[in-house]
C-alpha cells in the first residue's frame, strides 16, 4: 500500500507498539499535531541520523494530548504503529507549515519467538547485572519481541536503523544476539579492569611459581 502522510523528522528511532511522549513547540508540529488530531489520522516519524533524512521511519498514532499550555505547546503520547519507507519527499504540504512524504509499508514479521529471544534475554540480563541497571520491560518474557528490547542493549542510532530495516523477527533478534556477544566481553573487560585498579598498591598474597 502507498499513500501520503505528515511527517515529523526526529534523530530517534521508534518501533512499532513502542509508547513515546513527545513535547511539541515548533509552530510547524503543532500545526501537524492538531490537524491530526482533529482527523485522527496517523503522522510519521523518520530517523534523522548524520544530518541526513533516512528513508526508513514509523507510523505513530496520537493516544492523547496531555496539556496544551497557554503558548500553544503540547505534551502528548504516540504509539508506533507500522515502518515505513519513504518513495518521496514533500518539502511542504500545500496550504500547511509542515511536510509530508510518499510512503509505502514493506511486509513485517512481528511475531513473539521465545525460543530464540530466550539467550538473548539472558544476555541483556547479564549486561544489566554488570552495569548495575535495573530494567522491566512491562511484558512476560513469552511475548516479548526484538522490538521491546532493542533500545536498552547499548546500540547506536545506526544500529537502531538497521534493526527498524529487518523485517523478519529471527533476523532482528540475530542482531542483537551477535551485538551482544561483542559487548559483553568489553563490559566483563571493564569489571576486571576496576577490579585490578581497587587493588592496586595493596599487599597481596600470592604464591611463587614452581620451576
Amino acid at each position: 500500500m502507498t499513500n501520503f502522510i505528515p511527517i515529523f523528522p526526529l534523530n530517534i528511532v521508534i518501533y512499532p507498539d513502542e509508547v513515546l511522549h513527545l513535547k511539541i513547540f515548533e509552530p510547524r508540529y503543532k500545526q501537524l499535531i492538531t490537524d491530526c488530531f482533529a482527523e485522527n489520522k496517523p503522522f510519521g516519524i523518520p530517523v534523522v541520523a548524520n544530518n541526513t533524512i533516512s528513508d526508513f521511519g514509523t507510523m505513530v498514532e496520537i493516544k492523547e494530548i496531555v496539556t496544551v499550555y497557554e503558548d500553544g505547546k503540547m505534551d502528548i503520547v504516540t504509539k508506533g504503529v507500522a515502518v515505513f519507507k519513504i518513495l518521496e519527499m514533500i518539502q511542504q504540504v500545500p496550504d500547511k507549515l509542515y511536510s509530508g512524504a510518499i510512503v509505502n509499508y514493506p511486509a513485517n514479521q512481528i511475531a513473539p519467538m521465545y525460543h530464540y529471544l530466550k539467550p538473548v534475554l539472558s544476555n541483556i540480563r547479564e549486561l544489566f547485572q554488570h552495569l548495575q541497571v535495573r530494567k522491566d520491560f512491562k511484558k512476560p518474557d513469552e511475548i516479548l519481541l526484538s522490538y521491546d528490547v532493542a533500545h536498552h542493549v547499548g546500540l547506536t542510532i545506526d544500529q537502531e536503523i538497521a534493526v527498524l530495516c529487518l523485517f523478519k523477527e529471527l533476523e532482528r533478534i540475530e542482531f542483537l544476539r551477535r551485538h551482544l556477544l561483542q559487548v559483553l566481553p568489553l563490559v566483563q573487560g571493564m569489571e576486571l579492569l576496576k577490579e585490578k585498579i581497587k587493588l592496586n598498591g595493596h599487599f597481596k598474597e600470592l604464591k611463587g611459581f614452581n620451576f
